[in-house]
């Protein structure tokens, strides 16, 4: 390749990744997403990336068309509409960013159309389930007892698995039988927590206190065997560990806690605004899906109870 050639690749790769880092910052720091929501976008968009090279592409040159053949081989390759919706809302988002940033005039991805994903409804456990998943943990050993307290604050507080492995001692609040939690864009919100939660980490603190805590982490109430906070994978390792040994049929895993709690409470008469204030949800239309898990659990309880339905 010619020296000029060399220079012109050279700073176009170096334009790209600015491009890109800059794109990671304007997520985090302006609109507030969270690292795992970042991290998913930022992976959608290595494989628009990887898609424009093949293509001899570049940001700038890429059209609506082009985009919808990336789509197509997306599609092809399996992956679910979920996926695909989510990838087209960030190429939305990094576009409208590249506009912004005047690298370019118009977003080819603006006029395209989101897969209807149709209605999924959650994972849910029953009490019995919850119960059953607790009682296999060995509370003898301090991995156990950090567990069981880590599922039952998942369970009595409705938290995202990001909320509970950021959780802080100075964000607990056991008197008032509240803690503070660091949701979704930074926002606070204040849930409160029962007091099998309040006792299960308290029975935890005796094995915390024999760690050896890692500089940084003297705060973060679930901590790891080498004093550094538990991360989500562990959590999600040990969920389904447990699930496991309990003989339980269905996926678990540590956002089904969060699910659970939300849609026992609504089974019990809880008001749906209350809900969506202990859930974080920005909007409420996000909360109603447990609406119609409610619907589901209604309809099932007539058809078992009812004396018509009886055989």
């Amino acid at each position: 390749m010619p020296r000029d050639g060399w220079k012109s690749f050279l700073k176009a790769e170096m334009t790209q990744k600015s491009l890109i880092e800059s794109y990671r910052r304007y997520l985090l720091l302006e609109k507030g997403l969270s690292p795992h929501t970042i991290d998913a976008y930022m992976g959608d968009l290595q494989k628009l990336i990887a898609f424009l090279e093949a293509s001899q592409l570049t940001f700038v040159t890429v059209e609506q068309n082009h985009l919808e053949s990336f789509l197509a081989e997306l599609h092809d390759s399996g992956i679910s509409p979920r996926s695909v919706a989510r990838c087209i809302s960030g190429m939305k988002s990094f576009f409208r960013f590249l506009q912004m940033d005047h690298y370019r005039d118009e977003n080819p991805a603006e006029l395209m159309e989101t897969p209807k994903t149709g209605l999924k409804l959650p994972v849910v456990l029953s009490l019995e389930e919850i119960d059953a998943l607790l009682g296999v943990i060995d509370l003898s050993t301090p991995e156990g007892t950090r567990n069981y307290a880590i599922i039952e604050t998942l369970y009595s507080c409705g938290l995202r698995i990001s909320e509970l492995t950021h959780l802080r001692f100075s964000d607990l609040y056991p008197e008032e039988g509240f803690i503070r939690v660091e949701g979704k864009g930074s926002k606070q919100r204040l849930v409160p927590i029962s007091e099998t939660a309040v006792e299960k980490i308290h029975n935890w603190l005796p094995y915390r206190s024999q760690i050896n805590i890692q500089k940084g982490h003297e705060d973060i109430v679930f901590v790891s065997s080498r004093g550094k906070a538990i991360s989500r994978v562990t959590v999600f390792h040990y969920i389904k560990q447990y699930a496991e040994m309990a003989g339980l049929q269905k996926t678990i895993s540590p956002h089904v806690f969060r699910h659970s709690f939300a849609t026992h409470l609504l089974e019990r008469g809880a008001n749906i605004r209350v809900i969506q204030e202990m859930l974080g949800h920005e909007k409420i239309t996000t909360t109603e899906i447990y609406t119609h898990m409610d619907r589901n659990f209604l309809r099932q309880e007539i058809i078992e109870h009812h004396p018509r339905n009886r055989k």
